[in-house]
């Protein structure tokens, strides 16, 4: 359990830096940023977050805010299965995927 849940910790991360990623290199030259390769390649990783986030969105929310609302999303969400990865680490330090956990706790003893 603690193994898929670093596994799920890992896309999140990946997901929210190509957000993240995005604004960065669309923050060089806005009007253009469709035509930028790497602003290109950036979007083929963070478009299954950003539909999602569209469908669960209300139709209030305008179209150019969901990546916004998908990297807070993803940014909450990053903490919230990292500290349902430690309590489950911490009922069963032996499980794969727990390893930091289990150093952090030998050194805390």
């Amino acid at each position: 359990m603690a193994l898929l849940l670093s596994i799920i910790q890992t896309l999140i991360l990946v997901a929210g830096l190509g957000l993240f990623g995005q604004l960065i290199v669309g923050a060089f030259n806005w009007r253009a940023r469709h035509e930028n390769f790497v602003y290109q390649l950036l979007g083929i990783v963070t478009k299954p977050v950003v539909r999602a986030v569209r469908l669960i969105t209300p139709r209030v929310v305008l179209d150019r805010h969901v990546p916004i609302v998908a990297f807070l999303l993803l940014f909450f969400g990053y903490f919230a299965v990292g500290l349902i990865q430690r309590d489950v680490c911490l009922s069963d330090l032996k499980q794969a995927g727990c390893a930091r956990w289990a150093a952090a706790r030998a050194v805390a003893q």
